[in-house]
């Protein structure tokens, strides 16, 4: 399949208290930076939360969202970032519905780290092959019991792709599932020009 080059795709990246910050970070840096790199053409990044308040991240990062759950723009490809406040956020209905609702026509679905733990009660995951950070797999397991979690070395699996879901392990893995992701849409090149310019060293695109 060829990449649609330059087709400006929505990315939602999801907020909520004590989330980890490089979950979301990481991956807002891939997006803008391959955005700022083409003209801002190939992405509009935007991060959105269920209420109009300033978050606060794990340890302490004040955020104020750009938009709410309800007024965000539609989404093509929601990042879904983990962290302590995932246990919190996967009880929100309103987070529940949203992200249920974007993924039934979103091209891609992203979780990070322990954002695994929100696909899992969406029902997302089910009977997929999936990852999340190392010291969070027994717990997340029992949310999504048929899904086939990876195990092994976290630095073997960085992330699984399976097609419109894609799992990232912890923290930093976000970072080369969303270099992956621009190199899956845009190519190789592109991705590779994006690492380049964060000065980002990853094997996936040697």
């Amino acid at each position: 399949m060829q990449p649609r080059d330059l087709e400006r795709r929505n990315v939602a990246i999801l907020l909520f208290d004590d989330v980890e910050v490089l979950d979301f970070a990481g991956p807002f840096e891939v997006f803008s930076v391959t955005a700022e790199l083409n003209a801002y053409k190939p992405f509009l990044v935007y991060t959105c939360a269920e209420q109009e308040r300033t978050i606060t991240t794990r340890n302490g990062l004040s955020i104020v969202p750009a938009h709410t759950l309800a007024n965000a723009p539609k989404p093509d490809i929601v990042i879904v970032p983990g962290g302590i406040g995932s246990k919190t956020a996967m009880m929100s209905d309103a987070v529940i519905t949203w992200l249920q609702t974007a993924a039934s026509t979103a091209e891609l679905v992203i979780s990070v780290c322990t954002g695994a733990r929100i696909l899992a009660k969406a029902g997302l995951l089910d009977g997929l092959e999936a990852t999340t950070h190392h010291e969070a797999l027994a717990d997340i397991r029992e949310l999504a019991p048929t899904a086939r979690w990876v195990e092994g070395d976290w630095q073997d699996t960085r992330f699984v792709d399976n097609g419109q879901i894609i799992t990232a392990g912890g923290i930093s893995a976000g970072i080369d599932a969303s270099l992956h992701v621009i190199a899956r849409l845009l190519g190789r090149d592109k991705a590779r020009a994006t690492a380049e310019y964060m000065e980002y060293d990853t094997i996936l695109l040697q």
